[in-house]
């Protein structure tokens, strides 16, 4: 943390939670904590955003109430977001903004009045607030299939409102971001902007609905734990969403917020990345990066990035891998609820990367067993090659979506393996035969290095699993 004391901090709050009770159709789970979340969200939303600010070496430090790692009814500051006091690229904010120079309205999207949104979220009652983004509070509405007009609830199109906090100019930057680069990226895997609203100092986007919330939500704040098959899937649709920003789009993008709480999920579960305000124009001729504001969220962000403020797109590489790992653990990027040595999951899990009899221990206990052992083996190696401190070393986009295509498939679960039951019996110390028996044997069925799917050798597609 030495390193962040120099910097300006500023804290990022993930972008929505979904409460059970506005019809977001998410199985239910038992939880009671979803309401709670949303009643004090909205309290936040209808008020100013408590900020608190002190120098720190001629910086100043903002905060900004979220939901703890463990308690949704307790709000506590989020992982801080380190910032340099120089900007560049672009970035300044010591001049107000210009609509009409800043805005590049796309073609395709609809644009609001703020009477009609006001409608279409039945007036932002909390009823209809499905949670708090980086800089406004996001409601369900109802508009008309093909226009603008509010429609009565549970008819037309189904929408997510997102308003913007009157804080200062880094949201009204982030509100363009959001309407400049989602207005003119297409794909499956991005969440689709559908319009805008600006009238008098109201900024408001419209996005398509997203009725399984949040990554974040499935993995953290549900008893039920979310399916190995399902995890793997949304790693794929997530890495696709990477790919296309990086070396697909029309100018290449860096997300730089590459997070849990930014993959929101469709009906079937289909991963789409949100939230583009801090998106930003890759480097593009003889340039090898972009300097700009260090931000983004800690325990995500790239270190290389975060000491230099030299941006590329294998700084969102990084944070893919951690997210990766999250999804392999079922544990937060930062979680200071847990014993000294374990806050920082990249550091905690570095030495089990490799290690073949210590591998079992990076897998979420909640599965129980049901994951693939070679599914997570490979997952295991993606996740140390993005997570390589020499941002070089790190895969493309597309290479790591071409590796996670079978995964979701495998069906080789480690249940079933007598290897990975002597492996359980062990660690709970209840069969000291089993633990005795394991003293000298091959663990070849858990090894990473005898994988199949060695990153270090060409991409070959394996043989379908029976």
């Amino acid at each position: 943390m030495e390193k962040f004391e120099a910097l300006k901090l500023e804290f990022k709050i993930p972008i929505w939670v979904v409460c059970k009770s506005v019809g977001t159709h998410v199985e239910d789970d038992g939880e009671e904590t979803g309401c709670w979340i949303k009643f004090r969200l909205f309290g936040r939303c209808i008020s100013s955003r408590a900020k608190v600010e002190s120098s720190i070496s001629g910086s100043s430090t903002q905060y900004a109430e979220s939901k703890s790692t463990n308690d949704t009814s307790t709000g506590q500051p989020v992982a801080p977001v380190a910032s340099s006091s120089t900007t560049s690229n672009g970035e300044s904010i010591t001049s107000p903004p210009n609509i009409t120079e800043e805005l590049k309205i796309a073609s395709q999207l609809r644009k609001f009045n703020f009477v009609e949104l006001k409608s279409a979220t039945r007036n932002f009652r909390p009823e209809s607030l499905l949670g708090e983004g980086g800089f406004g509070c996001v409601f369900k509405g109802w508009i008309n299939e093909n226009g603008t007009a509010p429609v009565k609830p549970g008819t037309g199109l189904t929408v997510a409102v997102k308003t913007l906090n009157h804080d200062g100019l880094q949201g009204h930057k982030e509100w363009l971001a959001e309407v400049n680069f989602l207005g003119d990226l297409l794909h499956p895997n991005l969440v689709k902007l559908i319009g805008f609203c600006i009238e008098d100092d109201q900024r408001l986007l419209v996005y398509e609905f997203m009725p399984r919330g949040s990554l974040e939500n499935h993995l953290f704040r549900r008893s039920l734990p979310l399916p190995w098959a399902m995890r793997m899937k949304i790693a794929l649709g997530a890495a696709k969403g990477l790919a296309f920003l990086h070396e697909e789009a029309e100018r290449p993008v860096i997300y730089r917020d590459f997070k849990t709480s930014n993959i929101l999920l469709d009906a079937d579960y289909n991963a789409k990345l949100s939230d583009f305000g801090l998106a930003k124009d890759g480097p593009e001729g003889d340039k090898t990066h972009v300097s700009t504001r260090v931000m983004g969220t800690y325990g995500y962000a790239a270190p290389e990035y975060v000491m230099t403020g030299h941006l590329t797109s294998k700084s969102d590489v990084y944070s893919f891998g951690v997210v990766l790992l999250e999804m392999i653990t079922g544990r937060r990027s930062m979680d200071k609820n847990r014993p000294n040595g374990e806050h920082n999951l990249v550091e905690w899990a570095r030495p089990y990367l490799g290690e073949r009899r210590r591998f079992y221990k990076l897998i979420d206990p909640r599965l129980e067993g049901r994951f693939s052992i070679r599914g997570a083996q490979k997952a295991a190696q993606l996740a140390t090659l993005c997570l390589s401190r020499d941002p070089k070393a790190r895969p493309l986009m597309s290479e790591v979506h071409e590796a996670l295509k079978p995964l979701p498939t495998l069906k080789d679960m480690a249940c079933a393996s007598p290897y990975f039951q002597a492996i359980q019996s062990e660690r709970t110390g209840s069969n000291s035969s089993s633990r005795n028996g394991l003293k000298g044997q091959p663990m070849r069925s858990l090894s990473i290095s005898n994988s199949p799917y060695n990153l270090n050798q060409p991409y070959r597609s394996p043989k379908p699993v029976q």
